[in-house]
C-alpha cells in the first residue's frame, strides 16, 4: 500500500474508532434507539470508504504488478483473489 493512502486509511481508522466508542458510550446513556442507528450507519459509511480506499490501492499496486509481470498463474491467482474480494465486499462503493 502506498504512504499516502496507508496514512489516509490510518487517520479514517481511528475516526472510526471513536465513532464506535460514541455508539457504545450511546447504547450505555440508553439514548434513542433511531439516533444509535443513524450512528451505526454513519460508521458503516465510514468502513465502506476505508474498504474502497484500500481495494483501489490494492489493484494498483498488488493486482496491476501481477498482471503485468507476465506469468500466467501469478495473473489467475491475482484475479481469483480479486474476483473472491468483489464478491465479498460488493457493497463497497466510491
Amino acid at each position: 500500500m502506498k504512504q499516502d493512502v496507508r496514512e489516509q486509511v490510518q487517520a479514517r481508522l481511528k475516526r472510526i474508532a471513536g465513532q464506535v466508542g460514541g455508539i457504545q458510550r450511546m447504547v450505555e446513556d440508553d439514548r434513542y434507539c433511531v439516533d444509535v442507528l443513524m450512528q451505526i450507519a454513519a460508521a458503516e459509511a465510514a468502513l465502506d470508504r476505508v474498504g474502497h480506499l484500500v481495494l483501489g490501492s490494492h489493484i494498483e499496486t498488488c493486482v496491476a504488478s501481477a498482471l503485468e509481470g507476465g506469468r500466467p498463474a501469478e495473473r489467475r491467482k491475482k484475479m481469483d483473489e480479486l474476483l473472491d474480494v468483489f464478491s465479498k465486499f460488493g457493497r463497497i462503493r466510491s
